[in-house]
């Protein structure tokens, strides 16, 4: 081979991909994101839970599901719809400022 040709052999070298950076590899920590969004749902999950308890809970102090034959008991398909209150951010709102029961 002559020097000619190396040089020329030596130029395309250069332009060779680097086979240890050819394939990339990932920088973002799955674990962690992963762990950031599964929290994130079991949030997301005991909002709701709470939401529903309250406007349960707001729905039987007034009185709004009280059974119409037996004034005593409480009517359970009335529990399963009822809105007690117009929103429900007004149902978080009341749950995480009262921790502790009315007297």
């Amino acid at each position: 081979m002559s020097e000619r040709e190396k040089d020329v052999m030596q130029m395309y070298d250069a332009l060779a991909p680097d086979e240890k950076r050819l394939f990339s590899a990932s920088n973002v920590n799955h674990l962690g994101w992963s762990l950031v969004v599964v929290l994130a749902l079991l949030l997301a999950w005991f909002g709701a839970a709470l939401v529903n308890a309250e406007n349960q809970r707001n729905a039987l102090m007034t009185k709004q599901c009280q059974d119409r034959v037996f004034k005593e008991e409480v009517d359970k398909t009335c529990l399963l719809t009822v809105r007690s209150r117009e929103h429900w951010w007004q149902h978080l709102t009341y749950a995480l400022g009262h921790l502790s029961p009315e007297k």
